[in-house]
Order: structure tokens, then C-alpha cells, then sequence
């Protein structure tokens, strides 16, 4: 007997941070699944506490903004059922300055449109963490940057950007490293890097020390400070709830949605390319390089994250290898390159797509189409 879907809907209306100041917004949420549910509590933390003897299933929560049509709604988190009583948080209320929740739960990590044969689709949970709406802008790697030289941080690049409100680029993934250990100490939190596997000693400086591994996945502090995202939990949060789309939007892109080189069907490039012509953004690209746009200037995905697909390219933490599989991969102990993700403005919409993997030398890889922006352990 096959089961039926069941819908549950839970009314909320929250504060959104990248509107005006002042303005509000109703944020709409469903819950579905293979079996009726019920909802114990919602909690203030944007936790929903529900109930399911179904385990090994899934749940899907979706979301709209609107109740006026019956086709607005898009999925938001898949949520395993693993007990009678389960309890998730779907949102925060008052999350880190400048960081959006992306929720726990399962996802379809890769996907199969257009043959890309270093994708492949499979399913993997991850934890909730928090993740910067924006890649980190000059300004603001200035700011860490200053107070890390004065406090025993050494870099080996001092980072570039078009202007103080552009993504901050020309850096390697070990200034990145050490930048999230110096904006944690900053703050007064725990730095998740270290030098040893004991975890004693931060890493603040040098790169030969760890030429061959790297820092390995030992000398990580998952549950402290400003770390770059694993490649499982930026692709997450880059999808933003969707599941089998090329972009954190849907299947085409423009220039409307992101900065990238324009390469359109019109012309005899990418089906999924609607871009206005072949070349640069028209609307970035002047004044010299770096063609880059202003960090938050397209709209965000539906976890809140802005330039997920396009603008440069955000270095993550892992080797590049195999795919991160199972619950909250670290990804391959060792490799020669570090995973990179998202596109940039100089290359085709084919390198923005959502499951695109783009790998670079963590010490060499410095060009102005790379950047990051970092992630932080729920509950900090």
C-alpha cells in the first residue's frame, strides 16, 4: 500500500537582515511526509520540537512568503526521522552579525544534469552551522587583518580588492586558514585551527610547517570559531533547500542573478545561459580588473546567502577528491589541492553551477577571481 503525503503548516513571521531597516516579512513553513506528524512546540531559538514513529524516513520542510497561491512553495531542509520525538531548528532568530543558519538535515549533494562526471549524486546529512551571507569583503579582511598582525598572525599575501565593499581576492588558502583563527581570537572565541593534533598550538604563521598535510582534519576544532566551510556544508548551504538544481536558484542563469562571463544560448553557448551578450557583466566591468561586484548586490538564496554562483570563486577546507559522503564529511586526509566552489566573474555560467568542484593549490593559487567567506558552529 503506498503511503500518502501528509502536510502540516506552521505560521510564523520573522525579521529578515537583508531588508531595510525596520522592515518585516512573513516566513511561511510545511512540514511533509510519509505519515501524519505532530507539532509539540516551537520553540523561541526557531527550534520545531515534532512527533513521528516512522524512523529511517524523511520529512521535507518547506517554505513561501506568500499564501496566496498553492505553487509558491519550495523546499527548505530534508529531515531524517530518528526518533518519536525529534526536535529541529529550521530558523534563527538572532543569529551572529552578518551570518544566516543553514539548518540540519540531509541533502542531494551533486547532481546529474550535463554529464559532470566528478559530481556524482548522493545523499548527505549535515549539522547546522552558520555561514557568512556574504563573501568576506575587503574591508573586512582589513579589519582582521590588522589586529592579526599585531597579535603574532603572519600572511604571506596581504589581500586586494576592486573596492572596500568588493570581495576581498588575491590570497591563498592559507591566509584564509589563519585569517578565521584571528577573527576568532578577535571576538574572544576558540580558533578551530592548530598545528598539532593535540590542538595546543594555533596556527597563526608559516605555511612550510604544513606543506605536506596541511593541517589535518585532527587539528580541527569542528565545534570552535571561524573556519572555512567543508565542501559537503558549502554545497548545502549554496543550494539553499533546492534539490537536482544547476543554480542556488533554479536551472538557467543571468545577469540579473549573478556576475559571471556570459556565454548565452543566443549566441551558441549554454542552453541554461540567458545572459545579454558574450563577454563581462556589462555593470562591473570597468575601471579596470577585477571585474568584481559589491559583496550582497544580487538577491540572496532561500537560506539568506548572497554570491553563491559567481562574483570569485570561495576556497573551502577540503583536499580535492572524493566526494564527501555520509554525516558531516571532512572530506580525503590528504591531496595536493584544496577544493574551491561557486564560479567567479572572469569564467562561464558552467563553472558557477551549485555541484561545479574547482580545486587550486593552497599555497599558489592567488588570483583575483578567489576569495572565501567562513562558517561558525550553531550554538556560538
Amino acid at each position: 500500500m503506498k503511503a500518502g503525503r501528509f502536510l502540516l503548516l506552521i505560521l510564523m513571521a520573522w525579521f529578515v537582515g537583508d531588508l531595510p531597516t525596520g522592515a518585516q516579512t512573513a516566513q511561511f513553513f510545511r512540514i511533509s511526509g510519509p505519515a501524519a506528524s505532530g507539532i509539540i512546540a516551537f520553540r523561541p531559538d526557531g527550534s520545531l520540537v515534532w512527533t513521528n514513529q516512522l524512523s529511517g524516513t524523511n520529512y521535507t520542510i518547506q517554505t513561501a512568503i506568500s499564501l496566496s497561491g498553492k505553487t509558491n512553495w519550495v523546499d527548505y531542509v530534508q529531515l531524517p526521522v530518528t526518533n518519536a520525538v525529534n526536535t529541529n531548528q529550521i530558523i534563527a532568530l538572532n543569529p551572529p552579525a552578518g551570518m544566516a543558519l543553514v539548518p540540519a538535515g540531509s541533502f542531494q549533494m551533486g547532481d546529474s544534469l550535463d554529464g559532470l562526471s566528478d559530481a556524482p549524486v548522493h545523499t548527505v546529512y549535515v549539522s547546522a552551522f552558520y555561514m557568512d551571507q556574504n563573501d568576506v569583503s575587503l574591508a573586512q579582511w582589513q579589519q582582521v587583518y590588522n589586529w592579526a598582525t599585531n597579535h603574532g598572525y603572519s600572511f604571506e599575501y596581504t589581500g586586494s580588492g576592486k573596492a572596500t565593499n568588493h570581495p576581498v581576492e588575491s590570497l591563498n588558502w592559507y591566509n584564509c586558514v589563519k585569517w578565521c583563527n584571528a577573527r576568532s581570537e578577535m571576538e574572544g572565541r576558540i580558533p578551530a585551527y592548530y598545528t598539532n593534533v593535540a590542538q595546543t598550538i594555533v596556527y597563526r604563521s608559516g605555511e612550510t610547517v604544513l606543506a605536506s598535510q596541511a593541517i589535518s582534519n585532527a587539528c580541527v576544532n569542528w565545534n570552535a570559531g571561524y573556519r572555512l566551510p567543508t565542501e559537503a556544508e558549502w554545497e548545502k548551504a549554496a543550494r539553499g533547500g533546492l534539490s537536482g538544481q544547476r543554480f542556488p536558484w533554479g536551472n538557467t542563469i543571468s545577469w540579473s542573478q549573478a556576475n559571471y562571463y556570459g556565454n548565452p544560448h543566443s549566441a551558441g553557448g549554454y542552453s541554461y545561459d540567458f545572459a545579454t551578450a558574450v563577454g563581462f557583466d556589462p555593470a562591473f566591468a570597468t575601471g579596470g580588473y577585477p571585474y568584481t561586484s559589491p559583496t550582497g548586490y544580487f538577491p540572496a538564496n532561500g537560506y539568506g546567502l548572497h554570491d553563491m554562483a559567481g562574483n570569485v570563486f570561495q576556497w573551502c577546507w577540503d583536499w580535492y577528491g572524493t566526494y564527501g559522503s555520509g554525516s558531516d564529511p571532512h572530506g580525503p586526509t590528504s591531496g595536493n589541492n584544496r577544493v574551491m566552489r561557486g564560479g567567479d566573474w572572469f569564467d562561464y555560467a558552467i563553472y558557477c553551477r551549485t555541484a561545479r568542484r574547482g580545486n587550486g593549490d593552497p599555497a599558489n593559487s592567488v588570483s583575483y577571481d578567489i576569495g572565501f567567506r567562513t562558517v561558525l558552529p550553531a550554538g556560538q
